[in-house]
């Protein structure tokens, strides 16, 4: 398993008591993986410490504030591919058949495009395997990680970490696609409602595309893989 990358998923997650008696050692994983830049490393502390050591009321608030409750920063990552088009219908199940070939039933009520159960996942596959996809899904990791960044928020790290164990910059047109989308403020309801009934994100000029790069990772999803023994990941 890779530690680092389930360390992430479980960073992603809501958050519970559970979670925070577990960033001691989370946060050591991290802190140990040379593969991050020692700058990304030391972002990811103030993260941990919040984690670990705030109000779990406050921390479950700001997670739904900002992950939940604003559809540009959603962890759904199809959300930002088909928005509510039938075709994310049709890529969850290719997703959900992957994760079966692969041993891995996700103990959890969200979606199987949710990135924590994405990561808990890629965590049991090969490296290469891991490798590819987080570079296929590199533009949605810079998108979030410049809209967090707007916000000033710690999580903004996690996706500086994904995208350099990724191994791959953010192809910079893909990326300003998504930046170009309304980006909602979970304070204004009105402006929330708004984006929410915008029509689904496409990309480039053909508008049932979507984004190449995504394309290849569900076009290698549908391949079968090698089975692995299934692992428990975070439910809230």
């Amino acid at each position: 398993m890779d530690r680092t990358v389930k360390a992430l998923s479980l960073i992603l997650s809501y958050p519970t008591r559970a979670l925070q008696a577990a960033m001691p050692e989370i946060g050591g994983v991290l802190a140990a993986d040379t593969r991050l830049t020692a700058a990304t490393r030391r972002a990811l502390r103030p993260l941990v410490e919040e984690l670990a050591g705030r109000d779990i009321y406050d921390l479950e608030e700001r997670f739904v504030l900002l992950f939940d409750r604003s559809r540009s920063l959603s962890l759904n990552l199809f959300e930002h591919v088909h928005g509510e088009s039938r075709d994310r219908g049709g890529a969850m199940v290719s997703l959900v058949e992957t994760y079966r070939a692969g041993g891995f039933e996700p103990a959890t009520s969200e979606l199987p495009d949710h990135l924590p159960v994405l990561l808990e996942f890629l965590s049991t596959q090969p490296a290469s395997e891991m490798q590819e996809t987080l570079a296929n899904a590199a533009h949605i990791f810079e998108a979030l990680n410049t809209r967090l960044i707007r916000r000033e928020s710690h999580y903004s790290a996690v996706f500086s970490a994904l995208l350099q164990l990724s191994g791959v910059s953010a192809d910079t047109e893909a990326v300003a696609e998504l930046l170009e989308q309304p980006e909602d403020d979970p304070g204004d309801l009105a402006a929330l409602d708004a984006v929410w009934e915008e029509s689904q994100v496409t990309f480039g000029p053909d508008p049932n595309a979507g984004c190449p790069q995504v394309h290849e990772m569900l076009s290698r999803m549908d391949a079968p893989t090698t089975p692995n023994s299934a692992r428990d990941t975070a439910a809230k």
